[in-house]
């Protein structure tokens, strides 16, 4: 996600953890950085539990250390005896939760944020077969979305328990704010119309879209203005011009800013193996700062805003998100969703984590 899970503490790889603490659990976090961050031990206050993170880095010698990573891991939680495992992040980890599982005799559940067969990790020969043995095997999985759940279920055959929980974002964060002093402190035009969006901007997540979309609208409307934030792709460079504003990388808190400084959000999904089954985490934060929006008809936006129609695009249609932003500028409306907070999504989890602990306390030996 272009974030560190333990510096940045963010979304869903942090929060799980961080919430099961707060209700009184004893968590450890075990990451492997891929590029060299810092290794090292943190405590993170997460009264009244305890929650721990443990950093591991590739380093130089790459293939060495991934394939000792395994054994050491296997070391350090027999140690720390768990009484349940839960695998998150990539391919790597959601099957590294499998084989500790089979080796320390514990149940183990999968998260899975996004499908993991979009990453580039899945070219490499094994690794869709055994993330799928991973799914298949795990007691709990839990996915980003309605359309990934029914993937699990229908499509890998899942035997566990399968609950669609998609992300949330911090509400006292991404909330409505006042709009011009939103645009005053990201610099940007006072009077203007903005549209907008923040997160990557590559090709292959469908912001070509936008970028097509935005010509139809600079030509229709001479009041409007473009706002981008957020990584760009290096071959594919951003629309250019007096009306175009692209703020760079946007610290997470500034992103609420962005959303309440504009007047319509764009969620741009391209109709993929990936798009299908993702949750844009900006489709939450948008309508937690009442951000009228126009959207992907794809996956989970789909269920999302079934009530809402008028502001879906057809995928890669740059006419027809032309047309939602339009009718968004014209006569706002903003989708009516309840959006929980992750001390009430994880509340609801929790339940079903401790059954599991107690049905493998309770097993013969």
């Amino acid at each position: 996600m272009g974030k560190d899970v333990i510096a940045d503490r963010y979304a869903r790889l942090y929060e799980i953890p961080f919430q099961l603490a707060r209700l009184g659990h004893d968590v450890r976090g075990f990451c492997l950085s891929y590029q060299g961050h810092d290794e090292g031990q943190w405590q993170h206050d997460a009264a009244p539990g305890r929650l721990t993170w443990e950093s591991r880095s590739l380093g130089r010698l790459y293939v060495p250390g991934l394939v000792g990573y395994p054994h050491h891991l296997l070391k350090r939680l027999r140690g720390y005896a768990p009484d349940l495992l839960i695998g998150a992040s990539d391919i790597p980890h959601v099957a590294l939760a499998r084989w500790l599982s089979l080796r320390l005799d514990v149940p183990y559940a999968v998260d899975l944020y996004d499908n993991f067969e979009g990453f580039g990790q899945a070219r490499i020969p094994g690794m869709v077969p055994a993330l799928r043995r991973a799914v298949r095997g795990a007691a709990l999985v839990t996915t980003t979305s309605e359309p990934l759940r029914e993937l699990v279920v229908e499509g890998y055959g899942a035997q566990g328990e399968i609950i669609a929980m998609p992300s949330t974002v911090d509400r006292s964060v991404f909330r409505p704010k006042d709009r011009l002093a939103s645009r005053q402190s990201l610099g940007l035009p006072a009077d203007a119309r903005l549209i907008g969006t923040a997160g990557g901007l590559y090709r292959d997540k469908g912001i070509g879209t936008l970028y097509e979309a935005w010509k139809t609208v600079a030509q229709q409307r001479d009041d409007v203005h473009l706002v981008l934030a957020g990584p760009v792709d290096p071959g594919f460079p951003p629309p250019t011009g007096q009306r175009v504003h692209h703020l760079g990388m946007l610290p997470h808190v500034r992103t609420a800013d962005l959303f309440n400084a504009l007047d319509v959000g764009a969620i741009c999904i391209r109709d993929t193996a990936f798009g299908r089954y993702c949750f844009p985490q900006k489709a939450y934060e948008m309508l937690a700062c009442q951000l009228p929006v126009a959207a992907a008809d794809v996956g989970a936006m789909s269920h999302l805003l079934a009530g809402m129609r008028s502001c879906l695009y057809h995928a890669d249609d740059a006419a027809d998100l032309a047309r939602a932003l339009l009718l968004q500028l014209d006569r706002p409306a903003v989708a009516d969703v309840p959006i929980d907070d992750w001390a009430q999504l994880i509340g609801r989890l929790e339940p079903h984590l401790l059954a599991l602990g107690a049905r493998a306390r309770d097993r013969p030996r």
